[in-house]
This record gives structure tokens, C-alpha cells and sequence, in this order.
């Protein structure tokens, strides 16, 4: 067989590693176990379990390095790897652990760049991913619900520093403080101790307090549900659209594969012939 069917072959299998659950898996066991080695590092721990935790987070940062750089060589499209921005991220946190710890000016930026290679493991599980996509493209939609909700609290809280700043000025005293009450109300934080106290001095005040609770607890809440659930829809709708789009691109890359195998053993039967 050619070098050339040779070479293929070698990297369709470092492709298939790479792409394999076991792979996968072992990045994950890494990653929990850079995640273990951090939190060790809180604890007051003797000398020589510090330097084996040293050592240890040395040889993590190397296997991501060499873990990235893999993943990087094996893709079929650099371009496409450099835009991905899980890949971009995941980059970007290799890089920043080379950051040397002895360094006294990068010390803490190295070791929050270190905290960050827990996020990784969010990099690596596609069902984490596809839930942080979903709840990013969600934000704008989430926005407007959040600007009718801060509107909602701004006048309640307009009218809670109205009527019931006389009862509590703790609580009613501005606009701003208000707000910070009715934030209380609306997380159920002994929410009934302030309405109770309103309802000495205006007995109907407990209308205000259920209004209120009903448009943000009930009303806004399934609305923000409901946006993040609809573009969770619209990804898997794309996703899908997507997978089937590569396995149209896979089908025409083995095609294609098969032809060039094709015309290098004609080739090489013609040759033959003529030897």
C-alpha cells in the first residue's frame, strides 16, 4: 500500500481517538482531578503531600497541553477549530496555566486561570455545552422579561415607599431600599413578617403583597421558563439539522477516500502490467 493510503490511514485513527468515549473520558478523570488538586491546595497540608500536589498539577497542565495540541492536530479544518468557541476557551486556559507560579506579579492570575480549568469539564461534556449555549442565546430574550420585571418592581416599590414608609423606614424609606424589600418579598424571605407589619397600620395592604408575588414569582418566572425552554427547542432543532449535515460530509469523505484507494491500487496494477 502507498505512503500515502498510509498517512490517511494513520490519521483517520488518531481522529478516531480522538473522538472515542474512552479519550473523552480520561480528559474528564483529569479534569476532576485537576478540580481535587485545587481544593487540596486550600487545606493546610504537610510539606511533602504540597510538593506531590505541585508535581502533580505540573503534569496536569503538560497532559492538557498535549491534550490541546492533539485535538488541534487531528482536525480536519484548523480554521474552523480557532473560531470554535469552546476550543478557543479551552486554549486560552491551557495557555494561561504555563503562567509559572514562582512569578510573583502572575502568581494570581495563573492560579485563577488554574480554577478555570474546572470549567473545562463543561468543554467536554456536549450535554453541558448544549445547556450553556441554550442559556446564552437565551440572555437577550431573558433581557426584555428582566426590563418588564424591573419595571414592575420599580413601581410597586414607588408605591410600597408611598404608603409604608411611616411603618417601617428600614424597609419603605426610598425607592432604592424598596426595591430591595420587595426582592425579599418576591424570594419568599420571611416575606409574611413584612406584610403582617403593613397590614397593622392598612389592613388591605395584603392585596399589594399578592398582586406582586403573583406577577413575579408566577407570571415572570414561567415566562423566563418558557424562553429558555424555546430556544433549547430551537438548538436541538439545529443540532440535529447539523448532525445530519456531517454525516452527509462524513459519507462524501469515505466516498471519497474510497475512490483515491481505487485509483492507487489501478495505479498500481497498471503498473505491474507494464513491469
Amino acid at each position: 500500500m502507498s505512503p500515502q493510503l498510509n498517512s490517511v490511514s494513520g490519521f483517520e485513527k488518531l481522529r478516531l481517538i480522538e473522538s472515542s468515549k474512552l479519550f473523552q473520558g480520561v480528559v474528564i478523570a483529569i479534569i476532576i482531578l485537576s478540580a481535587l488538586t485545587i481544593g487540596a491546595k486550600t487545606y493546610d497540608v504537610p510539606p511533602l503531600i504540597e510538593q506531590s500536589l505541585l508535581v502533580l498539577d505540573n503534569a496536569i497542565t503538560l497532559f492538557f497541553l498535549v491534550e490541546i495540541l492533539f485535538r488541534f492536530g487531528v482536525c480536519t479544518d484548523k480554521k474552523r477549530f480557532l473560531l470554535d468557541g469552546w476550543n478557543l476557551f479551552d486554549t486560552l486556559v491551557v495557555i494561561g496555566s504555563l503562567i509559572p507560579l514562582d512569578n510573583s506579579e502572575a502568581v494570581l492570575l495563573g492560579r485563577l486561570l488554574r480554577v478555570f480549568r474546572v470549567l473545562r469539564l463543561v468543554s467536554v461534556v456536549p450535554e453541558l455545552r448544549f445547556l450553556i449555549n441554550s442559556l446564552l442565546k437565551a440572555i437577550p430574550r431573558m433581557g426584555y422579561i428582566a426590563l418588564l420585571m424591573f419595571i414592575i418592581f420599580y413601581i410597586y416599590a414607588a408605591m410600597g415607599s408611598m404608603f409604608f414608609a411611616s411603618v417601617d423606614e428600614e424597609l419603605w424609606g426610598d425607592v432604592a431600599i424598596a426595591m430591595l424589600t420587595l426582592f425579599r418579598v418576591a424570594t419568599f424571605e420571611d416575606w409574611t413578617d413584612v406584610m403582617y407589619a403593613t397590614m397593622e397600620q392598612y389592613p388591605l395592604s395584603w392585596l399589594f403583597y399578592i398582586t406582586f408575588i403573583f406577577l413575579t414569582a408566577f407570571v415572570f418566572l414561567n415566562m423566563m421558563i418558557g424562553a429558555i425552554l424555546e430556544v433549547m427547542s430551537e438548538e436541538q432543532n439545529a443540532k440535529q439539522a447539523q448532525k445530519a449535515h456531517d454525516e452527509r460530509d462524513e459519507i462524501a469523505r469515505q466516498l471519497q477516500a474510497v475512490q483515491n484507494q481505487l485509483a492507487a491500487l489501478t495505479e498500481q496494477m497498471s503498473n505491474g502490467r507494464r513491469d
